[in-house]
This record gives C-alpha cells, structure tokens and sequence, in this order.
C-alpha cells in the first residue's frame, strides 16, 4: 500500500507494512471518525470493522456507513480502499498504536495529514473532492411513513398537516410501488389516479415528494405472478444485467436476508443503468423530487462478479455507494438522494439516515452518537427517524425528547414502520397503526403532544435560513454541521459527547435519558444566550439547567453577525407555558 502525505510533518507517522497488516505509531491520546457508528463517538481500545452491514436495530459496533477515515489529535488518515478490514487500536499515554488488518489491494493507498481534527478533516476532504451542497429545501421538516399506500393516504397525510399546523417540506412515500418492479405506481381500485396532478398540487404547496427504491430485481413470493415483472427477469438475465457469481449465473441475495433470492443489477454496467433508468424516467418528467435509496448492504458474497472487473472483495462496501451516485447521474443535481448505506464518496452524495432504530431509549442515545461520528468522518446531511422506526409504539416522554433532538439535526424526519409490515412479527406492537406522525402520537398520549411538537416545528421552519447559512459555510470550509464539542473546542471536551453545535452558533445539550429533568451542559469560550432563561453566560463554565418535557438546552453564540434574528427565529419555543 502506498502512503500519500499531505504534510510534511505526517512523514513523523510510523508506518510498518506486512501481509495483510499495516501499523500506524503516532503521537495523540485519542480516536476518533471511521463512519457513523452508534456505540461511541471515540473508539481508541475499541475495535473497527470498515464494513457496510444491515443489520436491524439496535446496531451496536456495526454500521450501515463505514468511513476509512479517523482524526487523532494531531493526525488524520484516510485508507482509500474498497476492502473490509479491522482497525485496533491502543494508546500508551504518549502515542497510539493503530493495527489494519484485511486483504488489501496493490492499488490501495494511505493519506495521512497532519493538524487539529478541524484541520486534518477538512484536508482530508478537500483531497477527496469536497463534498455536495444539497437544495435549501431538504432543511425543512420531513415526513414519512411505510403504511401511505395510496393517492388517497398521501392527502389526508398533508391535510393532517396542514391542518394541525406542521410546515411539512417533504413527503417520503415507502408502499408506492407494485412491490414487484418498483417502477411501476400500486395497481389497483383509487389507488394512484393520477399522480403526476398530485406532484403539481403538492409542488404549489412547497412540498417536494421523493419515492422509495431497493436495488433488486425481486424474488416474488411463492405463488404470485407478475407478467410484466417475469419479462423483465429474462430480459436482465439475456442481456448481463445482474451481479454475477463466477460460473456466469446471476449472483441471488442469500436466505436469512432481505429480499433474500432476489438479483441485484449491475450499476457498473452502462447497460444496467440505461435500462434500470428508463424504466424510471417518467417519475422525473412527473416532478419527483428524488428517490429514498434504501437497501444495498446486499453483496454478501466475495467471488461475486461485475461488469467493470471488480469482485465481492470490492463491491461488499463499494456497491452502495456505487449505487447511490447512479441514481445521482440520474437525477441531476437539483433532486436528491436520501441514503442508509454508503461508502468512500458518500461527502459527494446527498443526504443520508441513521437506518432501522427501535423506539427506545437505548437507540435515541445511539443515535446522536452515530450522527456525530458521521459527521466527523464527513457525512454531513445526515438525520433519523423521530421517535423510532419499529416495536412497540414511544412513550410520550420519549417521542417528545426525540422530537426536541430531531429537530435540532441536518435532516429533520419522522417515519415508521406499519403494523403487519415486514417486521411484524419480530418487534410487535399493541397498536393498530405504527404512525409516529404527531397527529397520531397526540391521539394516543393527549393534546399536549400537538402542542409541543407544533412549536418545534415552528422552530424548524424559522430557523431554516440559519441551516442554509450554515450549510453553505459547511461545503465552504468543509466543517460539519454537527460538531462534538472536542472538535471545535478541543481535548477539554474530549469526554463529553450528549451535547454538540449545530453550525457556527448554536450549542444543544437534549436530554437523553428516561424521567430526566435536570442536566449539564458545558459552556465553551464565550458568551451564550440561554434561549429558556434569557440570561448570557461567559464560558467556559459548567452549569445545571432544568428542562422539563417540552425543552432542550439551546444556548446561542452572542456574537453571531444575525444573532437577534438567530433568537427570534427560536422564540416559539418560549411563547407557550412551561410542561411538566
């Protein structure tokens, strides 16, 4: 493997190479990056895999959007290669000792950069090309659910909305489909009338719809039949459309996984992708917005062949991503991808989300622990589902801490998972329908659930002009949005990672814990606004605050250029009375 240096300094990184190992010895007492991963934020003594997984909730040390780049305090390294491998690491109080371990290729090559993790990340990322700023509009609230099966569910969806008072800004629709090809709009009595008049109403409406894939060619289930779907099966399997395994036969996602005997296309292929496209094109000619890109931890096999030379070995992390950046080519610049897997290249692709949580707890800690290292390993965009995807249904305590959290992120989205979906059976829950929609949520807990959630999503929708700012400053100067607090303020912070910024000027410290009221936060160099008390407080310092249900700790920089506007952007959280 072959070591590219940024800096003349990072020649002071050790560096042994033997068969199948690389050891890295440099000066630096902490770890952190390597992707999103929702176990912790720093890692030192704690083992990496660099491997895209699916695994359903409750992740652990695994992850969806594996990232071979991790920041030291003085060193940043980025191991550009497509291979799974291990990182261990060990510090001895005056260095670290860092261990890779997979089957690298010849081609591969190590970059190492020298500096502050501010300063190493941004090098890092500018060597791999910066990262894609997407459309002011993705900063609005979101929302989503598996169980809107028809025209008729999307409008009553909106109606909810607007008639509660939510600014929705975008509208994710999973059960569109045949579930067969999906391409093809539900058949069936209503279902879709006409859909291309519904993305004109909802475009006057300011709201985007983007629609669900899965890079399959699907197995049906035994016993159905779909003429049009059965056709395109021989046509892929004529023309090399499909994964290959090495006797020539489609490659089929093995049993005990998702969409297990279904063929997977070939996005190496020119060929697969203008098929696979144009299958799709009407969608765009209709004013879709972009399609949710599920799916693609789906190469489970390393003797796997593709159309450009590459094996299983490769594609096990590249497929997604590879993925992803052909339905990119596809869309143009001005629509979007929302993305659970990724790889290398993931800074130039769209937006991404945090997968399959169960609505607990544990999972909404996990949570922001895997949207700060995403974002330190340059996964900017990043959000999760409000109050859980699957099981039993949030308490109101917990959807309402979750909301508070959620929309204080990049992507601000709720979804969930339906009652007699896939998952049914493995996370049962008591209700009829999973909807985590506020609506729904306020009519299992009480009004007082509208009125929380509406003020936060009051919030959301002022406070967009500051997300915009932001992110333009973010693809400028190559600064996440999110930043845990050792990031920006340095090694002080280094053990605290339950409060971040939010951009340049906003501090948020949510409650994270069950029957929590009270919390401290750490206030850096500066002077803060309390956004609940109205009080400025000179940092550093750490103080205790109280935050009932219905408040976050939001504390905003003094001295930002817009700061009034910054507050009053924020004042609906405080117009209304304290809850308990």
């Amino acid at each position: 493997m072959k070591s590219i240096f940024l800096d003349a300094n990072a020649t002071n990184v050790v560096t042994i190479e033997e068969p199948g190992t690389i050891r890295l010895q440099f000066k630096g007492t902490h770890l952190w990056g390597a992707g999103e991963h929702f176990d912790r934020v720093e890692f030192l003594s704690h083992p990496r895999r660099n491997e895209v997984e699916e695994v359903f909730t409750q992740q652990g040390t695994h992850t969806y959007l594996p990232q071979p780049l991790f920041l030291s305090d003085e060193y940043a390294f980025l191991v550009q290669s497509d291979r799974v491998f291990t990182i261990e690491s060990q510090g001895d109080g005056e260095g670290i000792h860092l261990t890779l371990q997979g089957e690298f290729s010849p081609e591969d090559s190590l970059v190492i950069a020298t500096g502050t993790p501010k300063e190493t990340l941004k090098k890092l990322l500018s060597y791999l090309g910066g990262v894609v700023l997407p459309p002011a509009w993705v900063f609005g609230e979101w929302a989503s659910a598996n169980r809107w099966r028809s025209e008729q569910d999307v409008r009553e969806a909106l109606e909810a909305a607007r008639l509660h008072g939510f600014p929705i800004s975008v509208l994710v629709v999973e059960a569109w489909s045949d579930e067969s090809t999906f391409y093809t709009f539900g058949e069936g009595p209503g279902l879709w009338p006409d859909p291309r008049k519904l993305i004109e109403e909802m475009d006057t409406q300011g709201v985007h719809l983007m629609l669900w894939q899965i890079p399959v060619y699907k197995a049906l289930e035994e016993g159905r039949r779909d003429t049009r779907h059965e056709q395109d099966l021989a046509y892929v399997r004529e023309h090399g459309l499909a994964v290959l395994n090495k006797d020539g036969t489609p490659y089929t996602i093995p049993e005990g996984n998702w969409f297990a005997g279904s063929m997977v296309p070939d996005f190496t292929n020119p060929a697969t992708r203008d098929w696979w496209f144009s299958k799709r094109k009407y969608l765009m000619d209709m004013g879709l917005s972009g399609f949710k890109t599920d799916g693609g931890e789906c190469i489970l096999a390393d003797d796997v062949l593709f159309h450009d030379g590459s094996t299983g070995k490769e594609m096990r992390n590249r497929y997604p991503q590879s993925y992803i950046e052909a339905y990119q080519e596809f869309i143009g610049p001005e629509r979007i991808t929302f993305s659970r897997a990724g790889y290398l290249g993931a800074q130039g692709s769209m937006l991404f989300w945090a997968g399959d949580q169960l609505s607990a707890w544990s999972e909404l800690q996990a949570v922001l622990k895997a949207g700060l290292s995403a974002a330190i390993s340059g996964i900017f965009w990043w959000g999760f589902d409000i109050g859980g995807f699957a099981g039993s249904m949030p308490s109101m305590e917990l959807y309402l801490r979750s909301y508070e959290l959620g929309s204080l992120v990049p992507v601000m989205q709720w979804h969930s998972e339906p009652v007699g979906g896939q998952f049914s059976e493995v996370m049962k829950s008591e209700d009829r329908i999973n909807d985590r929609s506020p609506w729904h949520m306020a009519q299992k807990h009480g009004a007082e659930v509208l009125s929380i959630t509406r003020r936060y999503s009051t919030m959301r929708k002022d406070l967009r002009w500051y997300l915009v700012r932001e992110a333009e400053a973010s693809r400028e100067t190559l600064q996440p949005m999110m930043r845990p607090m050792f990031y920006e303020f340095g090694s002080t912070y280094s053990d605290i990672y339950d409060q971040y910024l939010l951009g340049s000027s906003l501090l948020v410290a949510p409650i994270l814990e069950e029957g929590q009221r009270t919390r401290t936060v750490a206030l850096p160099d500066g002077h803060w606004y309390d956004l609940f008390t109205g009080m400025t407080i000179s940092g550093p310092c750490m103080i205790e605050r109280e935050y009932p249900i219905g408040r976050i700790g939001i504390f905003i920089n003094v001295q930002d250029s817009e700061f009034n506007r910054l507050k009053n952007s924020m004042a609906t959280l405080r117009c209304c009375k304290e809850e308990s």
